[in-house]
């Protein structure tokens, strides 16, 4: 039998490293592609609220999540994890930190939630925010989960200018569908808007976010992304509360405002949604906080205790009365400062 035939050597000194002749010696005043720098921070695209979900094939659906906003900043000197108001969080998040730095990229800004799941797989404010030892607290949340849903600066390249099916399609390679890790693609739903929406309230879910396939990333609330809500959800600044001793930490109800222009406005109050450790929590903060005449005209009350509107709490509620008090309402945490905490403008 022959031998196969020895292949041929690439190079006769076989210690030399295999080089390429260039054709002709470069130009050093031709520059090298420039590379954009990455942003220090950059403000989120944020939704407008719309009462029903748009209509027709550019709109592409995902799930409303209820958590914190946060932009993951990757690069070879390590990761950034900042709030939407621009504060360094890396250390309260370490799982998602340890997984941002595994990803297959050199340099990226992940635009997306922390959640904290609960029993049923939806995202619960709450227990994220008790993960993290509640408002003012600095304990760290392994449970969080960083729902991924955009993708503004990828591989040295800024990509806010770049339509969203591309910035998805880039997003979607890299952190790909189905994972059970600390970082997650948030899915587009291939749905008519109407009939997910129905079903998000369905199952619980506080609703849906609408995005323009074909628009740019731009900062602030220009219309490109829209949401609907099942049960509406917004911040009210804290004016006061009711005593009880039949409450957790003696809390009848807290009084709440919203704003009209630069005014504070009285929008009734909340008496639910506490549980023994959250309203022991609140307490301690509002008695920090008293003051002996209150912010906003809350009417006759008795046994009331009125604070300074220091405090911003996310309110769950399901529709106004006709006098502009909140109905139904129940309460689901205190906003953090670095979350940018807004309190819900009134327009009429």
């Amino acid at each position: 039998m022959t031998k196969p035939p020895k292949p041929k050597p690439l190079l006769q000194d076989t210690d030399k490293p295999v080089r390429s002749r260039p054709r002709k010696p470069r130009n050093p005043a031709q520059p090298n592609l420039p590379l954009d720098p990455m942003p220090d921070r950059v403000d989120p695209c944020l939704a407008l609220l719309k009462p029903k979900p748009p209509k027709g094939p550019q709109w592409a659906f995902e799930v409303k999540w209820d958590g914190y906003r946060l932009a993951v900043h990757i690069a070879p000197s390590g990761v950034r994890i900042l709030t939407r108001g621009g504060h360094d969080w890396t250390d309260r998040f370490p799982a998602i930190a340890a997984e941002a730095r595994r990803l297959p990229v050199a340099t990226a800004i992940l635009d997306g939630e922390a959640v904290a799941f609960d029993a049923h797989g939806r995202s619960d404010f709450g227990r994220l925010q008790q993960s993290l030892g509640g408002r003012g607290g600095n304990r760290m949340s392994r449970e969080a989960v960083l729902m991924v849903f955009d993708l503004v600066y990828f591989d040295g390249r800024d990509i806010r200018r770049t339509e969203l099916t591309s910035r998805r399609h880039l997003l979607e390679g890299l952190v790909p569908a189905g994972g059970e890790e600390a970082i997650r693609l948030s899915e587009e739903i291939d749905a008519d808007g109407e009939t997910l929406l129905r079903i998000a309230c369905d199952h619980g879910l506080e609703g849906i976010i609408a995005k323009d396939r074909n628009s740019t990333y731009r900062s602030g609330r220009g219309g490109e992304w829209l949401k609907i809500k099942c049960i509406q959800s917004d911040g009210f600044a804290i004016v006061g509360y009711e005593k009880s001793t039949a409450s957790f930490g003696g809390i009848g109800r807290l009084l709440l405002a919203a704003r009209k222009g630069s005014d504070l406005v009285y929008v009734g109050g909340v008496g639910t949604g506490f549980n023994e450790r959250t309203a022991a929590e609140l307490r301690e903060q509002m008695d920090k906080l008293i003051v002996g005449k209150p912010a906003v005209d809350t009417g006759r009350k008795r046994n009331a205790v009125f604070v300074r509107p220091a405090l911003v709490a996310e309110i769950e509620y399901r529709a106004w009365t006709h006098d502009g008090k909140l109905r139904h309402a129940s309460y689901k945490g205190l906003r953090e400062e670095q979350d940018q905490a807004v309190v819900f403008q009134l327009d009429y």
